[in-house]
């Protein structure tokens, strides 16, 4: 695999000496990826690098990280500090609440610095608590949410969606709405209820897959899979790469909260066993060029 160099388009970091981030500094919760008392220690760039290290990595995004909800552009004025001085992260996708009244002038605050590519608000909504993002369903569908979303759409920004496979009709219909808008998929859909949700799973990802203006990342998958293996995630990336096609499909390694469940060379190992089998063009655009391109790096 160290023939194809790697886009990282998904990991994070955090610093609990210095920031808040409070599913971290506040104790660990119950969540949808079990119990993470392992990863609740700082995580800074060095250690990133460190883990990446065997890995033909070039380039990385990091992905906003529940940092301070008084302080959203704090996180990305941040990491801009460790980009200019360390060269990653490359892209920065940062935290902004669309039903906000002010939600433009937050996006504007994260605009100032220069790696800043666009907003992930997580619209997991589930029956089980511990597995929900957001207080109430179909968040998307409001007259407010959507007002506020229409201030992305006005500067260009990309989406990165965060759902569960049941909510992917609502956010069809949203990507149809705003054709203009990118919208990144995280997670491979985030199908964290185990295999016996695969083929309604499956089938939302066709529906979702229709909006041209989506994308999809193919990582995360040890959250629903905490004992994984290449070939019991093989179904999830070969079906995501069906629906989505190869030029709008890109692997990420979603560390380091997938480092729970594996090591950074065990994902980038199994995404290459996956994939043996196709062109080395093929390969490239899933692992480095398709990054680029959506996330303009």
């Amino acid at each position: 695999m160290n023939d194809i160099p790697i886009i990282d388009p998904h990991f994070h970091l955090w610093d609990l000496e210095n920031n808040y981030y409070p599913w971290l500094s506040d104790g660990v919760k119950a969540s949808a990826f079990g119990d993470y008392s392992a990863i609740n220690k700082t995580y800074l760039i060095g250690d990133y690098l460190n883990d990446a290290k065997t890995q033909n990595l070039v380039k990385a995004v990091h992905l906003d990280v529940g940092y301070d909800p008084q302080d959203p552009a704090g996180e990305t004025r941040w990491l801009q500090g460790v980009a200019d001085r360390h060269g990653f992260p490359h892209g920065i996708v940062g935290y902004a609440d669309f039903r906000k009244p002010d939600v433009g002038n937050l996006l504007d605050e994260h605009m100032q610095y220069e790696n800043f590519r666009g907003i992930r608000q997580s619209m997991n909504f589930h029956k089980d608590p511990a597995k929900t993002y957001l207080l109430e369903p179909e968040v998307s569908r409001t007259a407010e949410w959507r007002r506020g979303f229409r201030e992305l759409e006005r500067r260009k920004l990309s989406f990165d969606l965060q759902i569960y496979y049941w909510q992917m009709q609502e956010f069809l219909d949203l990507a149809s709405d705003f054709p203009d808008v990118q919208f990144i998929l995280n997670h491979t859909g985030m199908q964290v209820d185990g295999p016996d949700h695969f083929h309604d799973w499956r089938e939302s990802m066709k529906t979702l897959a229709k909006a041209p203006n989506v994308a999809c990342k193919i990582s995360g998958l040890g959250m629903g899979d905490w004992t994984w293996t290449t070939e019991t995630i093989r179904p999830y990336v070969e079906e995501t790469i069906e629906a989505f096609g190869i030029d709008r499909c890109m692997f990420a390694s979603n560390f380091p909260v997938d480092k729970l469940f594996s090591t950074y060379d065990a994902i980038w190992k199994a995404f290459g066993e996956v994939t043996a089998g196709f062109s080395k063009g093929e390969r490239l655009k899933i692992f480095h060029d398709n990054a680029a391109f959506f996330y303009r790096l």
